[in-house]
């Protein structure tokens, strides 16, 4: 029987597998950069501003001075690398991806005009024969001989490293130890009416973060197997999506705020639209991963059936794309929590417009520079995501992996 090495077990069984998933996951963490961008180029501790030169630090003190004409140049900049990133990296990535479909019916393939000029290229077909191919069979040998190396060891040697091992693993438990006392010592300096208003604000946050996710499933899940399912509408859509997503809602935030106040919305409205532009992306691109990867002959033996559109969905759609549709959930939600800091809290042509939530908290504690506050803040939105993670997301990831699961 032949037995596969760790790396041609990775290479050659697990990537493939997950390749469709991989690549549009890829396209949603890009997306979600570009949409903490402003976040992480220009912030304010305390006394202190950080800034970098960057189009998030131009949108930001864009946004702040209400430059609308700086906010569409900005913009039609950022659109304009969306679009060449969609056309020279994920449209030949998903084109790529497609071949790793598991289906025995051949079914319409994506195309990209870059990757089929990529495959006719004879100079990178020379190019991999001399330089890749080599490195791929060099890194191979080397794991390979890493593993008899390490058959071959003294026991001595062995008992040496795992004793080392354990050394480290003592020496980073006394760190975090220590970093949890430092932690609670400062938490010590709140009172109980601080410590009742975080508790107040985490279930606004709580409460927002779940309505966000609904609304986002109730149209990113219909949408998402139209344009999965269907062949030309995927060709049209597809770069439309990435264009929408990769756009940060952190940008658009200003003009939407003004609309909302006018319309007598208000902060919480504008704040929870903030949250569901930052986080629907990441259920739609998954649910498009998860309706692209049904198999054709699945698909036609639910026409050989005649099954009615209910049974369609509730036999074949739903079973096959709940995987992806936990982890665009589950992505979503932790989307959701991270733009609460920049939903709940705003600084808007000079003015600070802010709501109850754990969010608003993090984000004012930063500006004030309010250690205590900040750290508390953040570690119940910690706890909060954990014990999520724990009893909601595990659980369904469970059945995702029992019952759903397509093998042969």
């Amino acid at each position: 029987m032949y037995r596969f090495s760790k790396w041609q077990q990775f290479t050659e069984l697990e990537l493939p597998f997950a390749a469709i998933g991989l690549v549009w996951n890829s396209m949603m963490s890009v997306a979600g950069g570009w949409f903490f961008l402003m976040a992480c180029e220009m912030f304010v501790l305390g006394d202190r501003d950080f800034r970098l030169p960057g189009l998030g630090s131009y949108l930001q003190v864009a946004a702040g001075a209400g430059d609308t004409r700086a906010i569409l140049w900005g913009m039609a900049a950022m659109i304009a690398v969306i679009v060449l990133l969609d056309q020279l990296v994920w449209r030949p990535a998903i084109a790529w991806s497609d071949k790793f479909k598991f289906e025995t019916v051949e079914g319409a393939a994506p195309q990209s005009f870059v990757l089929a000029v990529l495959r006719r290229s004879g100079a990178l077909a020379t190019l991999y024969r001399i330089a890749i191919y080599p490195l791929e069979e060099r890194v191979t040998r080397g794991f390979a001989a890493r593993k008899l190396a390490a058959r071959a060891e003294a026991p001595a040697e062995n008992s040496f490293r795992r004793w080392l091992a354990r050394a480290f693993g003592a020496a980073l438990l006394v760190a975090m130890a220590w970093l949890a006392y430092r932690a609670l010592a400062t938490i010590a300096h709140l009172g109980p009416r601080e410590l009742i208003s975080l508790t107040r604000d985490a279930a606004f946050t709580f409460a927002r973060v779940n309505a966000s996710l609904v609304l986002g499933a109730l149209w990113a899940v219909p949408v998402g197997v139209w344009i999965g399912t269907t062949p030309f509408v995927a060709r049209i859509a597809q770069p439309l999506v990435q264009i929408a997503a990769s756009v940060p809602a952190t940008a658009l935030f200003p003009v939407l705020l003004l609309l909302l106040i006018r319309a007598g919305g208000g902060m919480g409205l504008a704040a929870m639209a903030l949250m569901l532009l930052g986080t629907q992306w990441y259920i739609l691109f998954n649910v498009i991963a998860g309706a692209m990867a049904i198999p054709t002959d699945l698909k036609e033996a639910s026409s050989v059936f005649r099954f009615n559109r209910w049974e369609r969905w509730r036999r074949l759609i739903l079973p096959a794309i709940f995987p992806y549709l936990v982890t665009g959930m589950l992505t979503a939600s932790g989307g959701a929590w991270n733009a609460s800091i920049v939903a709940e809290y705003f600084h808007f042509q000079g003015r600070t417009l802010s709501v109850h939530g754990l969010g608003a908290a993090i984000s004012r504690a930063t500006d004030s520079g309010n250690l205590p506050v900040l750290l508390a803040a953040t570690m119940i939105m910690s706890v909060i995501v954990v014990t999520v993670n724990r009893t909601l997301w595990q659980k369904l990831y469970r059945l995702a992996a029992t019952r759903f699961k397509l093998e042969t």
